[in-house]
């Protein structure tokens, strides 16, 4: 039984000999086309990454692969374009991996506190506030995402004394972790406040 399959296997490869070639040949030609047009690709969304990091402003597609999304993130971030940076944000969130949404958070949570520092710097507390406030929100994305991200956990940390500094910053917004309102303890780790 498997003699006969084998021989009319043979004759029909015989007989369609030239037929099975070209179908080969259009296959192959196919699958160059495709892979031709995916390096091609991968080769535009690296130049443009590394044109975003030099510092030149290149327009990304949002349904961009996520690598060029969180470059395009910190291009925008470090020029203080929060509104687009967000948009960016947003679309990365829906489908980058952990640590790359994480980094993306951080960068933007980045440009938040350096915001807020700068209006800090200039004495207008009121607006440095909410610039605090979001700041601390994105670190906490971040660390949601990648919990061992010491970045994000040291810079959380100095959002948090900005808080501290300025406590008004927590009460005129508010924020997702308030602080309990008999403060207790003083801002020394191990001194009580008060007696016993």
């Amino acid at each position: 039984m498997i003699g006969r399959l084998r021989e009319t296997m043979l004759r029909f490869g015989r007989a369609h000999r030239s037929t099975l070639l070209f179908a080969v040949v259009i296959g192959s030609a196919l699958v160059a086309l495709f892979e031709g047009a995916a390096w091609r690709r991968a080769v535009a969304t690296n130049d443009a990454i590394e044109a975003l990091r030099a510092g030149r402003d290149v327009p990304i597609d949002f349904e961009a692969p996520p690598e060029a999304l969180l470059a395009r993130i910190a291009y925008l971030a470090k020029h203080d374009h929060l509104d687009q940076a967000r948009d960016f944000l947003e679309a990365l969130d829906r489908r980058g991996n952990a640590s790359i949404r994480a980094h993306a958070h951080y960068l933007f949570a980045n440009a938040l506190l350096r915001t807020a520092l700068e209006h800090i710097e200039k004495s207008d507390l009121e607006a440095a506030g909410p610039f605090v406030n979001l700041s601390k929100r994105e670190y906490r994305r971040a660390l949601q995402l990648d919990p061992d991200f010491w970045d994000a956990k040291f810079n959380i940390d100095v959002a948090a004394r900005l808080v501290r500094d300025f406590p008004d910053f927590e009460r005129k917004s508010g924020d997702e972790l308030s602080a309990d309102p008999k403060k207790l303890w003083t801002d020394i780790p191990g001194k009580p406040k008060g007696l016993p």
